[in-house]
């Protein structure tokens, strides 16, 4: 499918999106409300069959966060890029991790790095930092006492 067709297609399943001209993939940016149904759209229609996630991470822009979902299909072989903006103070999204597997790691680090809450995720919990830690690291506004490093 090519990026036009790709598009194409995901305008018809969602009608607000806006797109990414630049870069290697399809940009896609949407709406948090709308991204549990999209993510399911995606996965589950045939000709789309976005069945593996291979990268969430978060941006951190100082006025907001975006979350960004690196989607692919092993059987068409095409990718997408889906990004959301968050609120910075109440950063909050549905999980995906009943979609893609691979999700409910990445959403885990994410949490842990940014402070984003993925709304349902079955064990939402720090990986390696301490559980009573204050604030969120990848942050921009984070102040590490020791290292002191100011972004």
């Amino acid at each position: 499918m090519t990026r036009e067709e790709l598009q194409a297609q995901i305008t018809t399943l969602l009608p607000s999106p806006t797109f990414e001209e630049d870069g290697e993939w399809l940009n896609v940016y949407i709406e948090a409300k709308d991204w549990l149904p999209f993510a399911k759209q995606l996965r589950e229609q045939s000709d789309l069959n976005f069945d593996f996630l291979f990268c969430l991470t978060c941006i951190d822009w100082k006025t907001h966060l975006t979350m960004v979902y690196h989607l692919t299909s092993t059987t068409h072989r095409h990718v997408v890029v889906i990004k959301s903006k968050l609120d910075r103070v109440n950063p909050e999204i549905e999980t995906v991790c009943h979609i893609w597997r691979t999700a409910e790691f990445h959403e885990r680090e994410t949490y842990e790095m940014f402070g984003v809450q993925f709304l349902n995720h079955p064990d939402l919990r720090r990986l390696i930092l301490e559980d009573d830690m204050k604030g969120w690291p990848l942050r921009k506004d984070f102040e590490d006492p020791i290292n002191m490093i100011k972004l």
